[in-house]
């Protein structure tokens, strides 16, 4: 079984005068999934009580922030292709090259500077997202298919994309060797559904485990769920960036997605180890400074569902008696009141 992108990897693509005017399905599919990300995720706030405008800003400014340290990130890594191009060459995105976890360092100081700015606890606003950020991932990838780019190496499964030659990296050019028909592994596919479903496991997990998840939480396991699936996914990819800074399919040397999923990974199990120890810690602190007999203090988990304050009747008795002490007013003093 074979999937073939479409020859046009533009939505629109006319001339206005001498002026181009081109849209790439590439940049509607991010955008789409940024906004459909960003309801879902203005909608998970305003039901933890918070305002939703707020999110709305925070995915403005990450989007401008991913995108700026996608870029600069990629750059870095392949800085040997960009060192004699102009700045325009190597600022503008279209000629090819974002990497998503310079869009997580972006994206994460944007959030950093919005919540400082406005008095917001940033990691309580990152957990609200994290779901939701995993599903413009998801959908946002769809957009390397249009654009024939982050495929892996030759499929001997029976299924794969199809790669025209032009968009082909040595050796797969060499249609000699590598046929037109040669189907190569979607990557960009396998990331796709991976994301979907670590959409479904986080969403599962603050269910579940609401009751002892700990703010922080919810950034640990992502970093943990997105680790694993990009570190098995960059190996089949030929068009990686190498830590000896040239890219493709990087031979003996290590690709540097895997070790900052590496990073991720770790990170994340360390992360969820100190955040639970850490909280036990202070509950049993507390309980020890209550005296030897007192109940360990349970540390408040990430969702607080504890019930309201009933409300009281004022009986009608009482209604009466304070309108016999409030304070006269102009309008009630006798004289005032209209005679008959």
């Amino acid at each position: 079984m074979q999937i073939y992108p479409p020859d046009d990897p533009f939505l629109i693509q006319f001339m206005l005068g001498t002026f181009e005017v081109a849209l790439r399905w590439y940049g509607v599919l991010i955008v789409a999934g940024a906004m459909i990300a960003g309801q879902w995720a203005a909608n998970r706030a305003a039901k933890r009580g918070h305002d939703p405008e707020h999110m709305w800003n925070m995915v403005v400014f990450g989007m401008i922030m991913g995108i700026a340290f996608a870029r600069i990130y990629y750059v870095i890594f392949e800085w040997p292709r960009f060192a004699n191009q102009s700045w325009l060459m190597i600022i503008n995105p279209a000629t090819g090259g974002l990497a998503i976890h310079g869009a997580l360092i972006g994206t994460a100081l944007a959030a950093y500077i919005y919540t400082k700015r406005n008095n917001l606890n940033m990691i309580e606003w990152l957990d609200i997202t994290m779901p939701t950020f995993m599903l413009a991932q998801a959908i946002g990838r769809w957009g390397n298919f249009f654009n024939q780019e982050a495929y892996g190496r030759p499929s001997d499964l029976g299924f794969g994309v199809v790669i025209d030659a032009p968009y082909r990296i040595p050796p797969y050019n060499d249609l000699d060797t590598y046929p037109a028909s040669t189907l190569f592994h979607p990557t960009f596919l396998y990331e796709s559904l991976w994301n979907f479903v670590g959409v479904g496991l986080l969403i599962l997990i603050e269910r579940r485990f609401r009751d002892v998840l700990r703010r922080g939480d919810m950034i640990l396991f992502y970093a943990i769920i997105y680790g694993i699936g990009r570190l098995w996914i960059e190996g089949l990819r030929v068009d990686s960036l190498c830590t000896d800074l040239i890219g493709g399919g990087c031979g003996d040397s290590l690709r540097v997605a895997q070790i900052a999923s590496i990073i991720l990974i770790v990170g994340g199990v360390i992360g969820l180890w100190f955040n639970h120890a850490r909280h036990i810690e202070e509950a049993v602190d507390v309980a020890d400074d209550e005296g030897d007999n007192s109940e360990v203090v349970e540390a408040k988990s990430l969702f607080d569902e504890s019930a309201a304050p009933e409300t009281v009747r004022i009986e009608d008795a009482m209604l009466d008696k304070v309108n016999q002490t409030r304070p006269l007013t102009i309008e009630s003093m006798p004289e005032n009141k209209p005679k008959e």
